[in-house]
């Protein structure tokens, strides 16, 4: 009974209206790759530094609900000495863990991938939560070819999502389910939403055989769009219109939010998609983002490591934020890409 009332407190902030979540999960690899783009050297300090300059940022509590932490960032402190987590807290945003393990092949397939990381997930959870953790994430992929992803690859990664979601709400933690239909390629639109409507349908019967409870989960989608490679760009309509007709037909009413992932799209267009969703009239669900990229790219670039930079680069995100968070309930317009955002 406790978990449930403590499952209830934290998916009750997340699925804020208006209000999203920041991925800042990336792994060390991934957040790496991104620094040494714009030429960031990437050690265990300068990534500190870049993630409080995000989480710090003045007023950003009033468009992020939760944040997703990778391990690092979970057991590291502010320059003020103050642990993430409570840092986090004490502006009124939750803390969450990315707990999967990355990604590995999938045997007796071609070039298809399982998440691991359930192994030892029980004692993880119970350590993370007494660091501050509310929420969790696993995220499971599924590519797009003229042969997948295959029924194995959808089973299995829904029976994997569906154990971790389990785990989870049994010690109080609110999961996010992620299973992200990768924009690599050049399938259509219409190849996308094939794809797409199998691998929801597969998680939510794997979540019902595990008895997780609906009311209690964040599921964290890719939209349905076309290919990056793909030579049919779909219009923003195109895209919101296919990714609700999935939705309608896969998810439950009792799902109480769900926060798509940008999943390399642009910032304007996942912007833009997700307003146009917002747009389109009654929902059963909350319909708001949980971006890394798409709220990340512009502060990451005007911060290029240098101190002086901060103030510039809080003020990119705090733009992108409250632009996804107009979009969250339907009121962005294009036209306010071009004005400046000032910060508190």
């Amino acid at each position: 009974m406790t978990n449930l009332i403590e499952l209830e407190a934290t998916v009750s902030k997340l699925a804020a209206k208006g209000k999203g979540i920041l991925a800042a999960d990336e792994s060390t690899a991934t957040i790496s790759k991104r620094f040494q783009a714009i030429g960031i050297e990437s050690n265990e300090d300068s990534r500190r530094a870049y993630r409080e300059l995000l989480m710090t940022t003045p007023g950003c509590n009033q468009y992020i609900a939760g944040v997703i932490l990778f391990e690092e960032t979970l057991n590291q402190k502010t320059s003020q000495g103050i642990p993430f987590p409570e840092a986090l807290k004490n502006q009124g945003i939750l803390p969450g863990i990315k707990v999967d393990k990355g990604l590995v092949h999938l045997a007796n397939t071609v070039d298809e991938q399982v998440t691991q990381g359930l192994d030892g997930l029980a004692e993880r959870l119970t350590e993370y939560k007494t660091k501050g953790a509310c929420f969790a994430k696993w995220r499971a992929v599924y590519a797009i070819s003229t042969s997948t992803p295959s029924a194995l690859a959808i089973e299995t990664n829904a029976e994997v999502l569906a154990r971790y979601a389990a785990l989870c709400q049994e010690h109080g933690i609110v999961p996010i389910v992620e299973p992200e239909v990768l924009i690599d390629g050049d399938h259509t639109l219409a190849r996308c939403e094939e794809v797409s409507e199998p691998v929801l349908h597969a998680v939510f019967n794997a979540l019902y055989r595990h008895k997780v409870k609906l009311e209690y989960i964040v599921l964290k989608p890719s939209m349905v769009i076309n290919g990056k490679a793909c030579p049919q760009k779909a219009s923003v309509k195109e895209v919101a219109e296919a990714t609700l007709r999935v939705l309608k037909r896969t998810v439950p009413g009792a799902v109480p939010t769900i926060n798509f992932l940008s999943g390399g799209q642009t910032p304007e267009q996942s912007t833009a998609h997700l307003n146009a969703m917002n747009q389109s009239g009654r929902l059963p669900w909350n319909l708001s983002f949980s971006y890394a990229r798409a709220l990340q790219d512009y502060a990451m670039k005007a911060w290029a490591g240098q101190p002086k930079n901060i103030s510039a680069a809080q003020a990119a995100f705090a733009k992108r934020a409250k632009l996804n968070s107009l979009a969250a309930t339907g009121t962005y317009a294009e036209t306010m890409e071009k004005e400046a955002v000032s910060h508190a």
